[in-house]
């Protein structure tokens, strides 16, 4: 029996290749398993394997245990709620002390016992005990080998198509998952496959695959321009960007580091091939490739390509910017389904608004004439004075306030004395503009309710009861559009404030239904 569990091992392990350790631990298992089954009884047994002659020894043993809990301590009392004494396996610390003083809380009292031969049915539990083992050693070495690899480009060949779900065979027994949301849409995907994709994460699961993978990413696109185009490789050439319409478009933007490379023609490739490779390896996928420039401006321009813009307004506080196309254009500038506008808003991360030339010269004239409006009533100052104001770009009273003094004196038409008195009834306003708010905010003061709500604040329940929101009930009765109307207020805040007013809601409901 010895030389046959070091032949079981032997071959298992060469045939796994797994550890042999793991293989005598699969054993010792199931010998265990196989002891207590002929004995019955709930004890615990631990069979010993020699790794070198294969001879096994047996022990029946018992944990030494230790009740004893401090009473005043709330969470060692719930530790020990419920608990029950096993004298098949578990044995008492005062009695195992009385054997062994050394004995602790936790170690373990063995003797020996007959050992079980490794026969037909402990080679079957062996066996089964022994599949689950190299199962779980097959897994860590698959997660050993790709860990830290996430972000990589992977292949591999399909093994099936499960309800959208594409399962793919990466080798050396190797699984990867790319689920149906992850898949390019309408992508015909069939069992002999070969398919790559961005490893996005590694994960130990119990049971199937541990890599998952998405063909949707733009980081997918990335990596494929990397393959594809040397120069990314060895760093003459880098990708600042990627968007993705998955299957449909795409865009990137890209800058050479060599003043001698032009960063757009090397990415296309001699007759388009190295761009060409790339979209037949995204089913079609249309790719864009934009010229990198420091210019945000310049940049937008850019990645609106095909569509020419004329003029552009870049508004630093809201970030974003207002083009404008000819109208001949427009569709073409906003793409279909809005995709070409879209894409490079992602691209540039500035928010893109596209309209035709006479559109975006109404709504300049429009501001300028408010923006007028605004200085001649709140400065006091005549239409002339308010119309260089615009001019030069000053939209609003903060910016005249607070804007270096030196910019207003570059101003041609302003004299110094016209520019201190412009700062100083500026700021007079914004003073004036700060104490109505506080007197509004007096004005009406919150319920106690509202007060003392968890993730409430005092100036926040002032300034929802200055709106009309004076209890928790009115707070409950809101929604998260209207509570981000108030200054410094994000969708998460608003909503957990929210859900909190409407705690009693559900509390009642569920009292309503105890009582039926």
């Amino acid at each position: 029996m010895s030389k046959e569990i070091l032949m079981v091992v032997d071959a298992v392990s060469h045939e796994k290749s797994v550890e042999k350790e793991i293989i005598f631990d699969a054993i010792e298992l199931a010998l265990a398993s196989a002891t207590r089954k002929k004995n019955s009884g709930d004890i615990d047994v631990r069979v010993a394997i020699d790794r070198l002659t294969g001879d096994y020894a047996t022990f029946r043993r018992w944990e030494v245990i230790s009740p004893e809990v401090d009473l005043s301590d709330e969470d060692e009392l719930e530790e020990l709620e419920g608990f029950e004494f096993h004298p098949e396996r578990q044995v008492w610390l005062d009695d195992a002390q009385e054997q062994d003083p050394e004995l602790q809380a936790g170690d373990f009292i063995e003797e020996p016992m007959d050992s079980v031969e490794f026969g037909r049915i402990a080679a079957q539990a062996a066996k089964q005990v022994i599949v689950q083992k190299v199962r779980e050693a097959e897994r860590a070495q698959i997660v050993e080998a790709y860990t830290g690899r996430e972000g990589e480009l992977v292949g591999g060949i399909v093994k099936r198509v499960e309800r959208g779900n594409v399962y793919i065979d990466l080798g050396g027994n190797a699984e990867a998952a790319i689920f149906r949301e992850e898949m390019i849409p309408r992508e015909a995907v069939r069992g002999g496959d070969r398919i790559r994709g961005y490893l996005r994460e590694i994960r130990s699961e119990p049971r199937g695959p541990q890599l998952f993978v998405t063909r949707t990413a733009p980081e997918l696109l990335i990596e494929l321009f990397r393959l594809e185009v040397p120069e990314i490789g060895e760093g003459l050439i880098d990708i600042l960007g990627a968007a993705r319409d998955p299957g449909s478009r795409a865009k990137i933007t890209v800058r050479s580091n060599e003043p001698r490379i032009d960063p757009v023609g090397a990415c296309v490739g001699m007759r388009g091939s190295r761009v060409q490779a790339v979209s037949n390896e995204l089913a079609g996928e249309r790719v864009d490739i934009i010229p990198w420039n420091d210019n945000a401006a310049q940049l937008v321009i850019n990645a609106m390509q095909p569509a020419d813009v004329l003029s552009i307004v870049v508004d630093e506080e809201r970030h974003s910017m207002d083009l404008a196309v000819d109208e001949e254009q427009l569709s073409q500038a906003i793409g279909r389904g809005g995709q070409n506008i879209r894409l490079a808003s992602q691209l540039t991360g500035w928010e893109l608004n596209v309209m035709t030339v006479e559109e975006a010269e109404a709504k300049s004239g429009a501001e300028a004439t408010k923006a007028q409006a605004v200085f001649m009533e709140q400065l006091d100052v005549d239409e002339e004075v308010a119309v260089i104001l615009v001019q030069e770009g000053y939209t609003s009273v903060d910016e005249v306030a607070f804007v270096p003094e030196q910019e207003l004196l570059d101003i041609e038409e302003f004299e110094e004395d016209i520019v201190q008195e412009l700062r100083n009834r500026a700021r007079d306003v914004l003073l004036m503009q700060a104490i109505a708010k506080e007197e509004k905010l007096d004005a009406v003061e919150p319920a106690a309710d509202l007060l003392e709500m968890d993730g409430m604040e005092r100036q926040l329940a002032f300034e929802m009861a200055s709106r009309g929101i004076i209890t928790m009930e009115d707070l409950a009765e809101q929604d998260v559009d209207s509570l981000m109307e108030i200054e410094g207020m994000d969708e998460t805040r608003a909503g957990e404030l929210i859900m909190t007013a409407r705690a009693p809601w559900f509390e009642n409901e569920n009292e309503n239904e105890a009582e039926a």
